[in-house]
């Protein structure tokens, strides 16, 4: 991870199709692009990737969490519960459609709480949105049973998790919808893009119609489509298609390689006791694209973060103290700085935010370490990168058990 570090001629063949024949727009101009359709054999791809009957390309990531939650009728004054570990975009999606985003705490998995999540449940919830950070993945089954139990809506957010899995089924793959995304960083990149995957008839044509302004892409004349209902502007481009189409045919390529590196550093850290790796569900198999791992405690934490980057190893990042992917400076949201006025059910709906703290969250942020995995790394790079790491870490730990003595 990221894809973007392996282009290849693959990815240029396809994008120079495309340039040909000249068409950049996914629909339409049928006599102009002489049956060349990225979009389209994106999607075909990708269902075979995730063994789903259904998938709808979008722009982004979070424009497949946006339509993915569209699709199944969530919107104003509806309850979308949702992990405190994630990337911005998880909250923004759900709030675009007036709906309320209700933060809940994170186990040892680094992402939902089955029980922190039945303890949120109110009369106004709509949907349990797990997201699988990081590259790998919650307790599915129980949090497919919370939902089964209170009948609502399971979305799977897996945009950092592509190529993992859980219990022999693709993760993406597994709840009501799953949403992917494609931007720059991930695994496999379209530079910007995103997917929405399901096994639900109504829920696909819905996320096809709503992504093209409520086309409802019946006959081969776009002029003469009608809109059952309204939309918005979700589209992906033929290009970042074609990009994507390319990409997404190497991935068993680039899971290969981020799994030999990952079990490089993995096997190295373990010599150091203090060090515990985040809990994997059982039937589960991480995409490998980071490695996550705990220390003793905060300050330990912090204190080695720094030293990994004080000795030259970078994109290893302690989430605690990130703007971007914890609550912990997630500031905008908190004090509703919009650009546009919130509506009251909203407003209303985050006032938990000002008071609520989230102790067990904490607990597992502050002491972790997450780590990307390059694809563009070699073995000699990846060893040396990893003695580094452990001489780094050990000497912290001796650092701080000296300074209590």
């Amino acid at each position: 991870m990221p894809g973007f570090e392996l282009f290849s001629d693959l990815e240029r063949n396809e994008v120079n199709d495309v340039l040909d024949n000249g068409v950049l727009m996914r629909y339409g101009f049928d006599g102009m692009r002489k049956g060349h359709w990225k979009a389209k054999e994106l999607e075909a791809e990708l269902a075979k990737t995730f063994k789903s009957d259904h998938v709808q390309l979008v722009s982004s990531g979070t424009a497949a969490v946006s339509v993915a939650l569209a699709s199944a009728g969530v919107g104003a004054g509806d309850e979308v519960i949702m992990p405190t570990f994630t990337f911005v975009a998880s909250f923004e999606a759900i709030m675009m459609l007036g709906a309320i985003p209700v933060l809940v705490d994170i186990d040892d998995t680094l992402t939902l709480d089955p029980k922190a999540v039945e303890a949120a449940i109110t009369p106004k919830t709509k949907a349990v949105m797990v997201v699988q950070m990081c590259g790998s993945m919650g307790d599915m089954d129980a949090l497919q049973d919370v939902c089964t139990k209170h009948n609502l809506l399971f979305v799977e957010d897996a945009c950092q998790a592509i190529g993992g899995s859980y219990n022999g089924k693709p993760l993406g793959s597994i709840a009501d919808l799953g949403c992917f995304s494609f931007d720059f960083v991930k695994t496999i990149t379209c530079g910007e893009g995103g997917a929405v995957v399901t096994n639900n008839a109504d829920y696909y044509r819905n996320a096809d119609h709503f992504s093209d302004h409520g086309h409802d892409h019946v006959g081969s004349d776009r002029g003469a489509e009608t809109h059952p209902f309204l939309g918005y502007n979700f589209r992906i481009s033929e290009l970042h298609a074609a990009v994507g189409l390319a990409q997404v045919r190497r991935l068993p390529e680039f899971i290969a390689i981020q799994k030999k590196h990952y079990t490089i550093i993995r096997e190295a850290l373990s010599q150091i006791p203090q060090v515990t790796f985040r809990t994997v569900p059982k039937g589960g198999v991480e995409s490998y694209a980071f490695l996550n791992f705990f220390l003793p405690d905060a300050e330990s934490s912090k204190n080695v973060a720094e030293a990994f980057k004080a000795n030259g190893v970078d994109v290893c990042w302690n989430y605690f103290h990130n703007n971007w992917h914890y609550l912990k400076k997630w500031d905008h949201l908190k004090d509703l700085k919009s650009l546009y006025p919130i509506s009251s059910e909203v407003k209303q709906g985050l006032e938990y935010l000002k008071t609520k703290t989230f102790d067990q969250s904490d607990h597992y942020i502050s002491r972790n370490i997450s780590c990307l995995i390059k694809l563009s790394w070699t073995e000699e790079e990846v060893k040396a990168r990893a003695e580094k790491m452990v001489n780094a870490i050990k000497d912290v730990l001796l650092s701080l058990k000296t300074s209590v003595v």
